[in-house]
C-alpha cells in the first residue's frame, strides 16, 4: 500500500458495525471508537463538559464533578435549537480528540477505522480517505437494539426512527456491508475491502 488509509465506519444503529469493527481489528487494523471518545468529552474536568454547564446550568456537574447526564439530556432535547447547541459544543471537541487517536494509531498500524456513528453529521468524514456504511434490514435491527439494550419494541422504535434513513449513509459512502448477513460473510466482506485497500485499490465495489 502506497500510503496509510483512515476508513470511517458508519450506519444506523443495530446495523452490525461492532461486528465489522471487531473483524477489522482481527485483521491488524488499529479502532477509533466516536462513542468511546464521546464519554471522554463528559468526564470529570474535561474542557468539553466546561463549555456545556456554561451553557446548560452549572448543576448538570455534580458534587463530585461528574455529569448529570439525564439532566443535560433532558435540557439538550428540550428543543432543536438546544440540541443543535449540544452538537456544536461537543462534535468538534470529539472530532479532535479523535483525529489525536487516530494519528496515534496511525504510527502503529497501516489502516486506522474510524467507528462513528454520526460520522457525516460531526464531519467526522473529513478525517478518512473512504467510508463503510453498514446496513441492515429494520426489522433486523429491531430485534438486536431489544436484545443489546434490554429495551422494549417502541422503544427500540423510537432510536431507530431518530437516524436518517439507510440512503443517508449509503449514498455517500464508497463501500456498503449488509450487516444482516451470517458472520464469516460478513467476516469475508470487510476482509476483501481490506485487502483491497493494502493492494493499493481505494475503488468502491460496484
Amino acid at each position: 500500500m502506497s500510503k496509510k488509509i483512515v476508513i470511517g465506519l458508519t450506519g444506523q444503529t443495530g446495523a452490525g458495525k461492532t461486528t465489522v469493527s471487531k473483524f477489522a481489528e482481527e485483521l491488524g487494523c488499529y479502532i477509533v471508537n466516536a462513542d468511546a471518545v464521546a464519554k471522554e468529552a463528559l468526564a470529570p474536568g474535561s474542557e468539553c463538559l466546561k463549555r456545556l454547564a456554561d451553557f446548560f446550568g452549572s448543576d448538570i456537574i455534580d458534587d463530585s464533578g461528574c455529569c448529570r447526564r439525564k439532566l443535560l439530556a433532558k435540557r439538550a432535547f428540550s428543543d432543536k435549537e438546544k440540541t443543535a447547541v449540544l452538537s456544536g459544543i461537543t462534535h468538534p471537541w470529539i472530532i479532535s480528540k479523535s483525529a489525536e487517536y487516530i494519528r496515534d494509531g496511525l504510527e502503529k498500524t497501516d489502516i486506522v477505522l474510524f467507528d462513528a456513528p454520526q460520522l457525516y453529521e460531526s464531519g467526522g468524514d473529513s478525517l478518512c480517505d473512504i467510508v463503510i456504511a453498514v446496513t441492515a434490514p429494520e426489522e433486523v435491527r429491531l430485534q438486536r437494539i431489544m436484545n443489546r439494550d434490554g429495551i422494549d419494541r417502541s422503544a427500540a422504535l423510537l432510536r431507530i426512527n431518530a437516524q436518517h434513513n439507510e440512503d443517508y449513509y449509503t449514498s455517500r459512502a464508497d463501500h456498503v456491508i449488509d450487516g444482516s448477513m451470517e458472520r464469516d460473510s460478513v467476516r469475508r466482506k470487510i476482509g476483501s475491502v481490506i485487502g483491497d485497500l493494502r493492494k493499493g485499490d481505494k475503488r468502491p465495489e460496484q
